[in-house]
């Protein structure tokens, strides 16, 4: 007996000790997960729904923080208080801006990507906002957007081509229900009956119909697809398509059906300019709502209360004029100035007309520069906070001043415009 139990604890031994030699094994062989790895995890968990890839072009030199200065500065106060691209770099809506820029001869060309989080419609705006800006400090520019890119769709693309390969193979195999879960997989690539015309999505019905509907992009003629509306037809972003404005030209009648915010109504404007007499209705979503996520009774009912294209446009102008008006401080007061800028004041006193004082981040200010060195020593100051001249602030000076990200400007004086680009102006009597 003593023995049999002897063998029983020898065996135990033995085992245990090949259990220890496996572990160490697998944990050698393990794959090992560094720094790299997790900054991509990171990367990849941080990116947004869509990448804004655009082209930069300048006639003279600018470093990258006069780019990015320019895009936070010239469309501040542009897009409305909801798209201060600062306010939604803040809330992580919008990503890290990336700017590469290569110097040749005096001359910059480069690429900008920015990622967003926020709708398509916001996006492409943010996207038309940064064409906007026509000077980097005080170089000439021109920025176009090249594309938007939908991160979601790609990935999307990828899921339902590597099911489709995977779903084959079941069928190779003989599994039994293959064939259906293939169907709902290129259900998700087609909806309904849609079609292609000149490379915009539209109803089957847009060619051989009287009237067609105009809308944004290719989720909203799905959505009216849903609800037995097959004759509209996508502008598929910014311009719109010669054959579009050709197809319009045919019919009775000219519906745009736009999202109810200001992105709708900037494509409203854009529509209404291209087609001319061609636009006969005007339909809008309720407000701050997307024609893409509108449900069936919503849809009928903003079809039903469409406007006349001439009411419409002239209504809709008005509305958008009072609030860009609005937006540059045209008709309104000036805000109090703040104590930061009511300290500024004592450096007025004995400043040159047209000279001027960069403030920087600790409180301290430059030596004075005359107005025609004003725009160079902007573009080569880091941490520049405010902007003191000793004149009447000009359209010139305010947009200096966006440029190089700055937000308050005190002057001797400061004419009807006191807010253009995100720069606030403040003259002697507002202290």
């Amino acid at each position: 007996m003593v023995g049999r139990i002897a063998g029983i604890l020898s065996h135990s031994r033995v085992l245990s000790t090949h259990l220890l030699t496996a572990n160490r094994r697998k944990q050698r062989e393990a794959p090992r997960v560094g720094p790299a790895d997790c900054r991509k995890e990171m990367k990849m968990a941080n990116e947004g729904k869509y990448v804004i890839h655009a082209t930069i072009k300048a006639d003279g030199t600018v470093a990258r923080k006069d780019v990015v200065g320019a895009i936070f500065g010239q469309t501040e106060g542009l897009l409305g208080e909801d798209l201060q691209l600062r306010k939604l770099q803040r809330t992580g809506r919008i990503g890290h801006v990336d700017v590469n820029l290569n110097n040749n001869k005096g001359r910059v060309k480069g690429e900008i990507t920015m990622t967003s989080s926020i709708d398509q419609v916001s996006t492409a705006v943010i996207g038309a906002a940064l064409e906007t800006i026509d000077r980097i400090g005080p170089c000439k520019a021109v920025i176009r957007v090249q594309r938007i890119e939908n991160v979601h769709s790609a990935k999307r693309d990828t899921v339902i081509d590597r099911a489709k390969i995977l779903l084959m193979e079941m069928i190779d195999t003989g599994a039994d229900e293959s064939k259906n879960i293939l169907d709902e997989v290129r259900a998700v690539l087609t909806l309904d009956t849609e079609i292609e015309y000149h490379g915009m999505t539209a109803g089957p019905n847009v060619k051989n119909s009287e009237a067609i509907i105009i809308v944004e992009g290719r989720n909203d003629v799905r959505n009216l697809l849903k609800f037995g509306i097959k004759n509209a037809v996508a502008t598929m972003g910014s311009g719109l398509k010669p054959e579009l404005i050709e197809l319009a030209g045919t019919k009775k009648s000219v519906t745009a059906f736009l999202d109810g915010d200001r992105g709708g109504r900037l494509l409203l404007m854009e529509i209404s300019g291209s087609l001319g007499k061609s636009l006969t209705h005007v339909a809008m979503a309720p407000q701050s709502r997307e024609v893409e996520h509108l449900e069936g009774k919503v849809v009928t009912k903003c079809l039903n209360q469409k406007e006349t294209a001439n009411k419409a446009v002239s209504r809709i102008t008005a509305e958008m004029a009072k609030e860009d008006d609005k937006s540059v401080g045209r008709g309104s007061a000036a805000l109090e100035a703040p104590d930061d800028v009511k300290g500024w004041a004592e450096k007025l006193d004995g400043l040159k007309t047209n000279n001027a004082i960069i403030i920087l981040e600790d409180g301290s200010a430059t030596e004075p520069v005359g107005a025609a060195k004003l725009g160079e020593a902007l573009a080569e100051t880091e941490g520049a906070v405010g902007l003191v001249f000793g004149g009447k602030v000009s359209a010139r000076i305010f947009d200096l001043a966006s440029g190089a990200g700055i937000g308050n400007v005190l002057g001797k004086t400061v004419g009807n415009v006191t807010l253009k680009g995100g720069v606030q102006a403040f003259g002697l009597n507002d202290l």
